[in-house]
């Protein structure tokens, strides 16, 4: 820029000294100056008149031809301009290729803007959702208007969060599951996918092992009685003692995984809106250390805590059952003489539950699968003391009913502590602390 600046001077200082040389030999060297001067301005007029008219007109075309610095700036403006265009012609072929991917995708994807304005979605999540292309701009509540969905596009909580799932708008039939991701100052991105034919095979699959849990509570009601029965008459001889035992004992473990099939299968089809009963934690407690003494048999010591006037919004029932199923692995998994530890407080953050042990521990790679049905650590330690495997998938259940969670502690040989965490607005009051409630409350 700057040999092209000297080249429209050194022009400049060759038109003034021709005007001049011009001026003397005509006598006027003055009008000669001024005419050379007002040639020279009118030609940089020209020359950005026509600069003007080319941006105006969209820099459409090469640029104009001149010389001098004028033809350099066109020069430049020029290249500018291809390199420009260059990358906007890229820019569209990878939004191209973006818009292209998205579309054949059989997930819906739709963004939003402003917090939960429509900007723009695929095909698939128009048809899933209902969307038009005037619904630009609108809000995304106004057309999935479940209140689960309003309160999880309204929420502040800045954590991952579950995917909702939900009735698609307009078909009840339909199940979608929506999960949305926020990035940028208020902006979003939500992917719907349809889960129809996962959800109808997952009620089938609940509807069979209901079914045939069912279906199997008699048959081995008419085993266990005959059972009883034999064992408890002279009908057998005594060689048959040894397998009635076996049998029975057998069908008694069969009766308990019946019993937990159908629980967990009613758990998982009953509505999860549940009556807020007020449940008496201290009195709760107490029933399932008695079980737990009574199931180990005085093997163990089982050491229960508990504030006073402690009490839980919920299904007593269901309450019971998670309790109980915890303590029970406790006691199974427990060496004799081990001790047991329940134990119940409250805090800013709500009530929680923990049973501590001092058994054989869990590995750390374990603990992700625990609530998984059926699925153990030691397969054949399980099954030697009896459980079924459905106890921690049951606990889970509870806990989603009663908007709670579990945490699990362990290390191996040195025992394991699980607590359930119940919310604050599952708390009836916040107990009154007194000398007696941070002492032993039940040891047996």
């Amino acid at each position: 820029m700057f040999d092209r600046s000297i080249g429209e001077f050194s022009r400049f200082v060759l038109i003034t000294l021709g005007c001049t040389i011009l001026g003397f030999t005509w006598g006027s060297w003055s009008i000669a100056l001024i005419a050379g001067l007002s040639v020279y301005l009118a030609s940089l007029l020209w020359q950005q008149q026509r600069f003007n008219r080319w941006l105006a007109g969209g820099r459409r075309g090469p640029a104009p031809s001149a010389f001098g610095i004028w033809g350099e700036i066109y020069d430049d403006f020029y290249r500018i301009q291809r390199r420009h265009r260059r990358e906007k012609q890229k820019l569209h072929a990878m939004l191209r290729r973006v818009q292209d991917s998205t579309n054949a995708l059989c997930e819906g994807i739709v963004a939003l803007e402003n917090g939960d304005n429509l900007a723009w979605w695929n095909p698939a999540a128009g048809e899933l959702l209902g969307l038009q292309a005037s619904d630009a701009g609108q809000s995304l509540v106004n057309f999935v208007r479940d209140p689960g969905f309003v309160s999880y596009m309204h929420s502040k909580d800045s954590r991952v969060r579950e995917p909702l799932t939900l009735p698609a708008p307009g078909n009840e039939a339909l199940r979608l599951q929506l999960e949305v991701t926020r990035y940028g100052q208020d902006e979003a991105l939500v992917i719907v996918r349809d889960i129809t034919r996962l959800r109808n095979l997952e009620q089938m699959r609940r509807d069979f092992v209901a079914n045939v849990s069912h279906e199997l509570r008699t048959p081995l009601t008419v085993i266990t009685g005959y059972l009883e029965t034999l064992q408890g008459s002279d009908l057998a001889p005594p060689v048959w003692q040894r397998p009635l035992a076996q049998m029975e004992e057998q069908a008694v473990r069969m009766t308990a995984l019946v019993n937990d099939l159908l629980l967990l299968a009613r758990l998982e089809t009953s509505e999860c809106k549940i009556g807020d009963v007020p449940v008496d934690v201290r009195e709760l407690m107490g029933r399932v250390a008695r079980e737990a003494h009574s199931f180990s048999g005085g093997r163990h010591k089982v050491v229960v805590q508990c504030e006073a006037d402690s009490r839980i919004l919920g299904e007593a029932g269901e309450l019971h059952s998670a309790f109980a199923n915890l303590v029970l692995n406790a006691v199974r998994y427990s060496p004799a003489g081990g001790a047991i530890q329940l134990r119940w407080w409250q805090d800013n953050r709500g009530g929680h539950f923990s049973v501590q042990d001092q058994g054989i521990g869990i590995d750390p790679v374990h603990i992700p699968r625990l609530t998984e049905r059926f699925y153990r650590v030691d397969p054949g330690r399980s099954r030697d003391s009896g459980g079924t495997g459905l106890g921690l998938a049951i606990v889970k259940h509870v806990l989603l009913r009663h908007s709670g969670e579990m945490s699990i502690e362990s290390t191996p040989t040195q025992g394991s502590t699980f607590t359930l965490h119940f919310p604050e607005h599952k708390l009836t009051a916040k107990p009154v602390r007194t000398p007696e409630t941070s002492e032993e409350m039940a040891d047996t």
